[in-house]
């Protein structure tokens, strides 16, 4: 159903309910028969409003594309608004067919109808602000360059803005339906969590105590849209860590582990702080020196988990079981050892920069072992805002040095290596590429990065206007995370716990607050008297000159605590590669990403690939659908998701068999949009001018001495690239 046939059945179907509903009987059926005509009437009139901006963005949304490839900003907030419109056309049928039985609950359907109608005004609001971008930016540039203006108006739009609509009734509908029923158990555990959260000292003592509130948002979904929307607009970064640690729990994982494919090697291991040698790339005769992490907690230990599907020559050795922790376990270690593997995947996990470690990941890490036949190392580089940046940059940088140092540990032959993460992760994934070329050391032989975060600062653009409805990745919990690695409101942690350490002392507290939770559930069952926050159409609350005369999205009854990142360390290369001068970019490996069409990060991928392709760089793009930000974690889920993983199995498969340059895009049946054929050039206002990362560099040099300031060069200093500097 082209666009034009989807407004027509939607008018029809509108028109059709109303004619019957309207003058309906009094009392109880009368007042939702009323509301199911209001929130009808006012549907058509959104939709008559929208389509000729629909018109618009169709005929022009194909200049922002990368290589022909049908994906950017401007085309996904096209599809969440049709796909909404769908819904309700779907709902309108089906009240169509039902309305006269006897079983027919008119209110619940009413409560449907207002709550996409509720979404439909707020899907017209980011219509009318991509329009801005539109009419603001450079042609094919899908960022707004600066945090002032345009950028600043979308944050304030975002933090009076209502986004409960999102949460409710309506949470996930632009998603495939296998993984709505997954998100609706994210959201219910979310707003029981919040609920009690700082009641407890632990994460796991919230969750047993969340676990007797949970009942009353699963059955109101305007209730928990409201408190979801409560949550994520004024709870901090500690509360999300805490909520997204749970998954680390030892009952959690235990579970994820008996699900999950069966290796034979998983050991974590706590490599020690020592420095050491590894040639140049240039001449092997001269080496480099690679020092330990020191930002802002001086040396330490990096810890990282090696995980095999066979267990191969000198995984079981001395020297590796002597840095073993006592939390790895290794399977099967008196059966007959296999040859070292050629190859050796790098993994760096996403978490926001502030939560998760390798055991969140691991059900498809184990996965990729059996279906790639190689060793992983998958590094638990430390979290902000503990350790903001960077220190995570620092260690997974010494853990891909200590891997080429030290192949026959890992079962590893030493000839391929790829570097693989997802979100923060794959900003990693490019960051540690950029530094080793920068120290004129072997980079890796491909990066595969899936849903990448490119650009850490507050620039607006069609995508991130979809912060407004994911219920993974809302704008202000993003907005807090990169807060954090940035260093703004830095947090140390006085008793020097790890991330692993804090999730063994939850567990440890878990009994005790067991104990009050169900104590809280029988106190939640008497208060009567909690009020639901509902949408206000508050002209009081913005005066926005961001959208046309006579319109108003529905306005929050609380702001969001949202502030613009000022800090000029976001603009960083190490920190946001999308700003990194073509001499960085140039030294990088064939880069090959995985996006999502529906992730608020899409247009970080689509515009790196963009600048990528304007130097020359080789790289490749997919975008799948119909999924959200992070599906890697969600891969065990659903046939879509399993597909998904499988198109990032298919990518660091071929940078381990390509020799030449890196393979044109093969599509994947219906799941990408993949192209080629046309180099679009990026703007140059994507590019931070060289003089611009110069006077940032001389004023990041107090907070840390990064990356070659902290690698002292062995004795033969002769070649020049060795000793560049480039200060954070």
């Amino acid at each position: 159903m082209d666009t034009k046939a989807v407004f027509t059945t939607l008018y029809s179907v509108c028109e059709e309910n109303v004619a019957f509903f309207s003058g309906g009987p009094k009392g109880p059926q009368g007042d939702a028969a009323r509301r199911l005509v209001e929130a009808l009437t006012l549907i058509q009139d959104h939709a008559r409003s929208l389509e000729p901006v629909i018109s618009g963005f169709t005929a022009i949304y194909h200049h922002f594309d990368f290589d022909q490839i049908p994906a950017n900003g401007y085309r996904s907030l096209v599809k969440v608004v049709r796909c909404c419109l769908l819904h309700i056309i779907h709902k309108g049928r089906y009240i169509a067919s039902n309305r006269r039985s006897i079983f027919f609950r008119a209110a619940h359907n009413a409560g449907e109808m207002e709550a996409y109608c509720s979404a439909l005004c707020q899907l017209r609001a980011l219509l009318y602000l991509a329009q801005r971008l539109l009419h603001d930016n450079s042609h094919g540039n899908l960022f707004f360059q600066e945090e002032s203006g345009l950028s600043q108006s979308f944050v304030r739009e975002y933090a009076s803005m209502h986004k409960g609509c999102f949460y409710g009734r309506c949470l996930g509908f632009q998603f495939t339906p296998a993984i709505r029923p997954f998100l609706q158990t994210i959201a219910i555990g979310l707003v029981s969590f919040g609920e009690n959260y700082k009641k407890h000292q632990s994460g796991i003592g919230v969750a047993a105590s969340s676990f007797f509130t949970s009942g009353k948002y699963a059955i109101d979904p305007e209730l928990r849209g409201s408190e979801f929307e409560r949550i994520t607009q004024n709870l901090d970064v500690h509360f999300w860590k805490s909520f997204w640690n749970i998954t680390e729990t030892e009952l959690l994982s235990s579970l994820a582990s008996m699900t999950s494919t069966q290796v034979r090697v998983n050991r974590a291991l706590s490599v020690p702080p020592v420095p050491f040698d590894l040639p140049l790339v240039s001449d092997p005769n001269l080496s480099v020196t690679v020092a330990p992490p020191v930002a802002h907690s001086g040396p330490g230990p990096v810890q990282m988990r090696l995980i095999s599907h066979e267990l191969r020559e000198g995984q079981d050795s001395e020297e590796l079981l002597a840095i073993s922790r006592s939390e790895g376990l290794s399977l099967g270690l008196k059966t007959k050892r296999s040859p070292r593997s050629p190859c050796l995947l790098v993994h760096f996990h996403g978490g926001g920069f502030v939560a998760q470690t390798s055991k969140s990941h691991e059900p498809y890490l184990r996965s990729w072992s059996q279906d790639l036949a190689v060793p992983i190392l998958s590094v638990d580089y430390s979290l902000a805002p503990e350790a903001p940046f960077p220190r995570a940059l620092e260690e997974c940088f010494y853990a891909y040095c200590w891997a080429l140092k030290n192949c026959h540990l890992l079962g590893w032959t030493g000839e391929r290596v790829c570097l693989a993460g997802d979100s923060a992760g794959g900003n990693l994934c490019v960051t540690v590429s950029m530094r080793a070329a920068s120290h004129g050391m072997r980079i890796p032989d491909g990066i595969v990065a899936a849903y990448p975060a490119t650009l850490l600062t507050a620039y607006a653009s069609p995508s991130r206007l979809l912060t407004l409805m994911d219920p993974l990745l809302p704008l202000s919990v993003l907005s807090r995370c990169l807060s954090a690695y940035a260093g703004e409101g830095i947090f140390f942690n006085p008793q020097g716990l790890s991330t692993l350490s804090m999730v063994r002392r939850d567990t440890a507290l878990l009994l005790r607050d067991f104990k009050q939770g169900a104590s809280n559930w029988f106190h939640s069952l008497l208060d009567s008297n909690r009020s639901v926050a509902l949408p206000a159409d508050n002209s009081e609350m913005s005066c926005s000159r961001e959208f046309p005369e006579g319109f108003e999205p529905l306005r929050s009854e609380q702001l969001a605590e949202m502030r613009m990142q000022s800090s000029p360390i976001v603009r960083n290369p190490y920190m946001s590669p999308l700003l990194a001068p073509d001499s960085m970019l140039r030294g990088l490996p064939p880069v090959h990403i995985v996006a999502c069409a529906l992730d608020p990060m899409l247009d970080d991928s689509v515009m790196f690939a963009k600048r990528l392709r304007n130097i020359d760089q080789p790289v490749t793009l997919r975008v799948v659908e119909d999924l959200p930000h992070g599906f890697l974690s969600l891969s065990q889920l659903s046939r879509e998701t399993r597909e998904a993983a499988n198109v990032c199995v298919e990518r660091i498969r071929e940078v381990f068999t390509q020799q030449g340059p890196p393979l044109t895009t093969q599509k994947h049946r219906k799941l990408e949009r993949t192209g080629q054929g046309v180099n679009v050039a990026l703007e140059e206002a994507t590019r931070l001018p060289r003089g611009t990362i110069q006077e940032e560099q001389l004023s990041l040099q107090g907070r840390s001495e990064i990356f070659e300031g902290h690698s002292s060069v062995g004795a033969n200093r002769q070649n020049s690239a060795e000793s560049r500097k480039i200060n954070a």
